[in-house]
């Protein structure tokens, strides 16, 4: 049996439905029902046409405007017009409309109260409707997934009614819609979606990477936030920085984010290690030298404050610096003015200067180490770095990010880490900071051979058993020494080479002989 249709007459208020079948309805309005629109192949082919055009555009009223046209070839009217549910499910609004002029070209109106008025009711009925009002009224429901979203009406004022043929047309014209309607709703949703997910990316990156611009500090915890916040403050300044922590806490990183977030970012950032020359070529490296300054001046040479001019100069190990050198260092600061070595030539400079040390510089001063004008000079703005230990937080940040670089790398895939080994590295109290660990994980990922992150802990110091249960637990100090201790004997006390125990802890050959005097470590005579 024919699915039926709705017939009604408007009155100002009231719509009378008279629910009659296919057949009748044709017969009632002289017209044919199996010769319908339906069957002619260019109504099959305007509606593939527009299945296409559904899948191909997902700007929802181009469709729209396309089915207004191609519909106006296959079923005749003088205006057309879909109403949608608003997108917070409430009442019906006007998407698209459009009216015929008698020239024969579509222009856009606003639909009169009486469309709205049937379009409602067909909205809530979820059936065809076609009856006489002020002109021939067609209206099918746009359905998807089972819900009407809207409705899609013509109206024609050449008195000749719309034939059951015509509204099922309409009704699979209604279907094409309704997907066009599904299709620009899942694309919405999608690119909210993805703006959501860009800034929850941008976002995450953020907290990494310290919720600042500090392109390769890695962390979150609050005792690096201090550390940077005081690193916004100064940074636009000219004013000469001490970064003060242990080796390995990453105070060079903290100096370029220094430099990158100044006014002289465009300028060169020249490095220099004080520990790394012997003391007889530090100044000629520090300030330069002319041909035949001394053996082997061959040729003359630019120092780094005069390299670094307009820029930041960044002396690392700052307290390894020889006392008559010093002197040197403070009129650069002073004067802002030195002489190559082997020349009576005064060059200026504009260079600014940010000093790093692992040492205490007013221990230093009270020794007589260190010039106390220098100490001062340098100490305009101190900035302490935590060490690894004080920002346990941190570490498996850290871990994941070594552990991604290395793999990158040497072309490896790993991107699991046992709960178990990343506990043993959080416990762990790194005396060598950021570096020791860094070294760590890529030893470990040249051993690793699956997607698994291997981590070496026999390398990790662990306390020994004591049957006790009532311990006394190590100080810093003593974990620090037994750590130490145990590389130097592992090695057989040689401190320097890719086989001595400053590789293995990851620390510069300076910096463990310093904690050997410091810590009271002394070679035992055989």
């Amino acid at each position: 049996m024919p699915s039926p249709v709705s017939v009604g007459i408007v009155t100002s208020e009231v719509v009378v439905e008279l629910t009659q079948y296919s057949e009748p309805y044709a017969e009632r309005y002289n017209c044919q029902f199996v010769s319908g629109v339906l069957s002619d192949p260019i109504a099959m082919e305007m509606l593939l046409d527009l299945s296409s055009q559904v899948v191909l555009n997902a700007e929802l009223r181009d469709v729209l405007r396309t089915a207004m046209i191609r519909i106006n070839s296959i079923v005749s009217y003088d205006s057309a017009c879909v109403f949608l549910r608003s997108p917070d499910g409430g009442e019906l609004e006007v998407y698209a409309f459009d009216f015929l002029e008698s020239s024969g070209t579509l222009q856009e109106r606003t639909p009169s109260a009486l469309e709205e008025t049937i379009a409602n009711r067909v909205f809530q009925t979820g059936r065809a409707w076609a009856g006489i009002t002020e002109g021939e009224h067609a209206v099918v429901p746009i359905c998807a997934r089972n819900q009407v979203r809207g409705t899609l009406g013509l109206v024609r004022n050449d008195g000749n009614p719309y034939s059951p043929g015509e509204l099922q047309f309409l009704e699979q014209v209604s279907k094409q819609i309704a997907v066009a309607v599904e299709n620009a709703s899942l694309y919405q949703e999608n690119q909210k979606l993805k703006e959501r997910l860009a800034k929850e990316h941008v976002y995450v990156e953020g907290e990494i990477y310290c919720e600042n611009n500090f392109e390769e500090i890695v962390g979150k915890s609050a005792a690096l936030r201090t550390v940077l916040k005081e690193v916004e403050i100064v940074a636009p300044t000219d004013s000469t920085v001490l970064i003060c922590g242990e080796t390995g806490t990453g105070k060079e990183l903290i100096a370029r984010a220094l430099h990158n977030l100044s006014p002289r970012r465009q300028s060169s950032f020249i490095k220099l290690n004080c520990a790394a020359l012997p003391a007889g070529l530090l100044e000629s490296e520090l300030f330069g030298h002319e041909k035949g300054a001394f053996t082997g001046a061959l040729n003359q040479r630019i120092g780094r404050f005069e390299l670094a001019d307009r820029g930041t100069i960044f002396l690392d190990e700052v307290g390894d610096i020889p006392l008559e050198l010093q002197t040197k260092l403070l009129r650069v600061l002073h004067e802002r003015e030195f002489e190559r070595l082997g020349s009576t030539r005064t060059i200026r400079t504009d260079t600014r200067l940010i000093a790093a040390t692992n040492c205490d510089l007013s221990a230093m001063v009270q020794e007589q180490k260190f010039r106390s004008d220098l100490f001062y000079r340098l100490n305009v703005f101190p900035v302490r770095v935590p060490a690894l230990r004080e920002r346990p937080e941190d570490i498996p940040l850290l871990v994941r990010h070594f552990t991604q670089y290395f793999a990158k790398r040497m072309n490896k895939v790993i991107d699991t880490i046992t709960s178990e080994t990343m506990t043993a590295l959080t416990r762990y109290p790194w005396p060598g900071n950021v570096r020791e660990l860094q070294h760590l994980i890529e030893r470990a990922v040249i051993r690793t051979s699956g997607p698994v992150l291997r981590v070496p802990l026999e390398h990790l110091t662990s306390p020994s058993p004591i049957a006790s249960t009532k311990v006394r637990p190590q100080t810093l100090e003593e974990a620090e020494r037994e750590h130490i201790l145990a590389a130097l004997k592992e090695t057989k006390w040689v401190i320097a080479g890719p086989k001595g125990a400053a590789m293995r802890l990851g620390l510069n050959r300076s910096t463990v002989q310093f904690y050997m005097k410091k810590l009271g470590i002394v070679k035992p005579w055989k």
